[in-house]
């Protein structure tokens, strides 16, 4: 059912755009010069946002994992944030944050990638390092060495593969950045993603546009299979040494750290404060006009359906694509810890990660062509919206269900099995009830995600029927005031929403925090 899925809803139509765009145009794109200016500037882009990402998210690491101070809840919940909100919201927070088409600049879009993937840096690493005992350092620092020299050649050694695979997870999502570009980038500055776009919506050039998608595919599985293989030496590491509590008061130079922290929490805070200040600021001074004015359709009619009838159509979207994401990650991350043979599991964990990397325009315009074919034609059902958030949101569940199903003792699986239960009891009996929590986070977390998912639904949704983000991307598009405070009061409240569904997600997910990825 999971490769069904995927085979139907991902390969046949990617594989679809990729035959329609084939031909000598392919050959003539990647031979001109510009193509390779454009790989380039993605690569070089991600590579800095990547790097600033994380400089800012290590300190953050240490503190979740070492330093014992009050409100560490909290402080998780506003890291994570920045990554669950919508790359358009992003966009706009630092189009806020740095003047509007005056903040258009390279540097503008390296700080919103990095501010965007703080959190998978912090967290990854962070959950690995809570597992290390800090005693092996403190041995170190007995024998002499001095701080840095116990953490160059204790710690830094132990915390590699956590620290490989967040970069290669980060690297990925700032190299297909759509949203941070597409706001940040003014038509200035473009990447393989947006590139994509304009070819295939603007300018229909399916062989352009199909050269790229191949050069960014090849760039998705590198990354990917980078991450496959330092999870693997991550989780390795978790099964080896037992979670121990390492965190005390901080000491000495450690408060050096603590206050790193604070200034970066105080930068992620910023952008999301400068949002919210822009949503109640016009030329006459502070107004709730943005707000009300969601109950129309903007200026002259930009809108064919109200701001809030928008709203409406995310949350119902979103709450399809996060059963149909629940399912097909559920049932995927019990496929894979069900696979004997190491290496089919990590190609399989591969395999299903790949949506996560591929072009979301892509993608949308291959169900355009080819599910016509499908008995009912899904390119006209509601569910179409809902099937391309879904992919997009599967992988992220099935990266923080599947760590806390491996971390289940086996012998708890065997002692059932022993006693006479089949293998679908096993799993109701001990792997559902470990993994609730687990589970009601992924809930969460996925709907938080496909109701504010942008690249593919801006290209699927119907002008009557968008979802809030798209609404926002087609009021930011249009001049007028009006305009301009509807698109910030409605990223105010996808904000408010993901700040709300955060906190939440943070007090179920209690222990497990610590063990997945996200």
């Amino acid at each position: 059912m999971v490769l069904g899925f995927l085979g139907l809803f991902f390969a046949w139509p990617v594989a679809a755009i990729l035959g329609l765009g084939a031909g000598g145009g392919v050959t003539g794109v990647l031979a001109d010069p510009a193509t390779w200016r454009l790989v380039a500037f993605t690569l070089g882009q991600a590579a800095g946002s990547t790097l600033l990402a994380l400089l800012a998210g290590m300190p953050l690491a240490y503190v979740l994992a070492r330093v014992a101070i009050p409100g560490k809840a909290v402080l998780r919940a506003m890291i994570m944030v920045p990554f669950v909100l919508p790359t358009l919201v992003v966009g706009m927070a630092f189009r806020a944050l740095l003047g509007g088409a005056d903040g258009v600049s390279v540097l503008g879009i390296m700080l919103a990638n990095g501010f965007f993937n703080v959190a998978v840096v912090a967290r990854t690493v962070g959950g690995l390092w809570t597992h290390l005992d800090r005693r092996v350092e403190d041995t170190a620092r007995s024998l002499g060495a001095s701080r840095l020299r116990a953490f160059t050649s204790v710690t830094l050694p132990a915390l590699l593969p956590a620290l490989g695979s967040a970069l290669a997870v980060v690297f990925l999502f700032c190299s297909t950045s759509f949203g941070v570009v597409l706001v940040l980038g003014g038509g200035q500055y473009r990447t393989l993603e947006t590139e994509i776009y304009l070819r295939t919506v603007q300018l229909l050039d399916l062989r352009g546009a199909a050269a790229l998608s191949l050069l960014q595919l090849a760039a998705v599985v590198a990354s990917l299979v980078i991450a496959a293989l330092a999870r693997r030496r991550r989780e390795t590491a978790l099964r080896l040494r037992k979670a121990e509590e390492t965190a005390r008061p901080p000491q000495g130079g450690e408060w050096w750290v603590v206050g790193a922290a604070g200034v970066v929490v105080a930068a992620l805070a910023t952008p999301v404060v400068s949002l919210l200040l822009r949503s109640v600021s016009t030329r006459d001074g502070w107004s709730l006009a943005g707000y009300r004015a969601l109950a129309g359709t903007g200026e002259r009619g930009t809108l064919q359906v109200s701001g809030i009838d928008a709203a409406l159509n995310s949350v119902r979207t979103a709450a399809d694509a996060t059963w149909l994401s629940l399912l097909i990650g559920l049932l995927a991350s019990f496929v894979l810890i069900g696979v004997q043979r190491r290496t089919t599991a990590e190609v399989l964990d591969t395999v299903l990660m790949l949506p996560l990397g591929v072009s979301a325009v892509t993608v949308g315009f291959g169900y355009l062509v080819t599910l016509d074919a499908l008995p009912g034609d899904l390119r006209t059902s509601p569910l179409l919206v809902p099937f391309a958030q879904a992919l997009v949101v599967t992988p992220l569940v099935i990266r923080m269900v599947l760590p806390v199903l491996r971390s289940i003792d086996t012998r708890l699986r065997q002692a059932a099995a022993t006693l006479g239960a089949n293998p679908w009891r096993v799993r109701w009996e001990i792997d559902v009830p470990l993994a609730a929590r687990a589970v009601v986070a992924a809930a969460g977390f996925g709907f938080v995600v496909a109701l504010g998912e942008f690249g593919a639904t801006s290209f699927l949704a119907r002008p009557d029927t968008p979802t809030l983000p798209v609404a926002i991307g087609r009021l930011v598009s249009r001049p007028g005031e009006l305009n301009s405070q509807m698109a910030y009061a409605a990223c105010a409240l996808l904000m408010i929403v993901t700040i709300v569904a955060v906190i939440a997600i943070e007090r179920v997910r209690g222990r497990t925090e610590s063990v997945g990825e996200f």
